[in-house]
């Protein structure tokens, strides 16, 4: 089955949309495959790659999402790339989420490293988004550290 993801800005407008395909429904996420629609890019540690496979988590009791990265070429994995935002709506055909600016990437290695926080810190948010936010932020790093990325 087909889904439409959405990412949106503070203003709840769509900043970002494509397509994927629902590996997994449960009552409080849905796992999607979605490939890399851009050009090859050179990213941390990795290339990411057009075509490159995602394998994305979207929680609606969370406060981010989790894309698993996999090669196009052979197929293994690269590393997590975590979206922190408010938790996702999931409807039957679509899945949106508001970006929170934050990011967490997490290497094969385990190496972990925050990005944009200074785009978040820019952020007009109101104290509990952004608690939301750094909670979030604290439960994915503390899951990455116990070796296993959320479920």
């Amino acid at each position: 089955m087909k889904i439409i993801v959405q990412k949106k800005n503070l203003a709840d407008e769509v900043t970002w949309q494509y397509e994927g395909i629902v590996l997994r429904r449960e009552e409080n996420l849905v796992v999607l495959e979605a490939l890399f629609n851009r050009p090859d890019t050179p990213f941390m540690d990795i290339v990411l790659k057009m075509n490159d496979r995602f394998v994305e988590t979207f929680y609606s009791n969370r406060w981010y999402n989790i894309f698993e990265i996999y090669d196009r070429d052979d197929a293994q994995i690269k590393g997590w790339y975590c979206n922190i935002g408010k938790p996702a709506v999931i409807e039957n055909d679509v899945v949106s989420y508001v970006d929170l600016a934050l990011d967490l990437w997490v290497s094969l290695d385990g190496k972990q490293a925050i990005l944009d926080k200074d785009e978040f810190e820019e952020l007009q948010l109101g104290d509990d988004l952004r608690f939301g936010a750094l909670n979030g932020l604290k439960e994915l790093q503390q899951s990455f550290l116990n070796n296993k990325p959320p479920r």
